[in-house]
């Protein structure tokens, strides 16, 4: 008598699994040149660091005093405030029955890593917006740095793209290292309304080789901005004071030239660790992965946040 199908069931394995374990679509985290990393903050939860104003000259005269002005001064701070982490486990039961265990781990302790990577850089987008005072125009030398979009929809429109540049350009603050990250719905107004070439300039290139990758894409150099976009900016109801965005994302745009020009500063406490160890009542493997960091901006003269729709493009 043959073997068949029907007269062998009990051969036939119900299920099989690719040895290719399929991973998380990821996108590229955000460089490290986009925040000052505070290296002199070992120990501590606060750090001061002293800031110094201008100096204003005075007109002078044969005879006549010049008058004694202090120059002004500050401080800013930086506080370690985050403190997040994971935990999992694999039982012996499951080393013992299934294939692929140890690969299977090592993704999960991966993944574990990269999701505390993707939740700084949420958070770093979001110091960015709450760096300034919503509901206020942000402004300095007479220029706004917070613009909430007017137009139909609330969408994007390169007026936006020129205000910030002029608010920038009053505040002195350097053409080199502008970049603008905007969100996908922003990018595909620009798809619609622009018909630039995507010639990707050496500043954005240097920043795409070091950490971007494929959902943080280069859109254009336009009025000076290296256009960049991100799926994790800020979002929720914002205003300048004059016009709220009820469904908005705050696109943020900063000069990054040099740790001086930064607007957010961060410090990295503990960085992403994974420690393991054996439970031996429950006959169980047990791993925890923790991080600690905490983020403090430094100035707000070189940052500037477009609240458009979240949504409309």
């Amino acid at each position: 008598m043959s073997q068949n199908r029907a007269n062998s069931t009990a051969f036939i394995e119900a299920e099989q699994y690719s040895s290719f374990i399929l991973r998380n679509l990821q996108d590229g985290l955000l460089p490290g040149q986009f925040y000052r990393n505070v290296s002199d903050f070992g120990s501590g939860s606060t750090l001061h660091i002293k800031t110094v104003g201008t100096v204003t000259i005075q007109d002078g005269a044969e005879e006549v005093p010049f008058d004694y002005v202090p120059i002004e001064s500050g401080e800013v701070t930086l506080t370690i405030t985050d403190y997040v982490g994971d935990a999992w486990y694999v039982t012996d039961e499951l080393r013992e029955d299934g294939a692929q265990v140890e690969a299977l781990m090592s993704a999960r302790s991966s993944e574990s890593t990269r999701a505390i990577q993707e939740t700084f850089e949420t958070r770093f987008l979001k110091k960015c917006n709450t760096s300034q005072t919503n509901a206020n125009p942000n402004t300095i030398n007479g220029f706004a740095h917070r613009i909430a979009s007017a137009e139909v929809n609330n969408v994007i429109s390169l007026n936006h793209l020129i205000a910030m540049k002029l608010a920038f350009d009053k505040a002195n603050v350097p053409m080199a290292g502008r970049v603008a990250i905007v969100d996908p719905v922003v990018a595909a107004t620009f798809d619609k309304t622009i018909s630039f070439g995507r010639d990707v300039t050496p500043f954005a290139q240097n920043i795409l080789e070091n950490g971007f990758a494929r959902d943080h894409s280069f859109l254009m150099n336009l009025y000076g901005w290296n256009i960049i976009t991100s799926n994790r900016l800020d979002t929720g109801s914002f205003s300048d004071g004059t016009t709220t965005v009820s469904n908005g994302v705050a696109n943020v745009f900063m000069c990054i030239a040099d740790d001086n020009t930064k607007p957010v500063m961060a410090a990295w406490r503990r960085m992403p660790k994974v420690e393991g160890e054996r439970n031996k009542d429950l006959r169980r493997d047990e791993f925890v992965t923790s991080a600690r960091w905490g983020f403090g901006t430094q100035r707000v003269d070189t940052l500037g946040i477009v609240i458009t729709s979240a949504v409309n493009s």
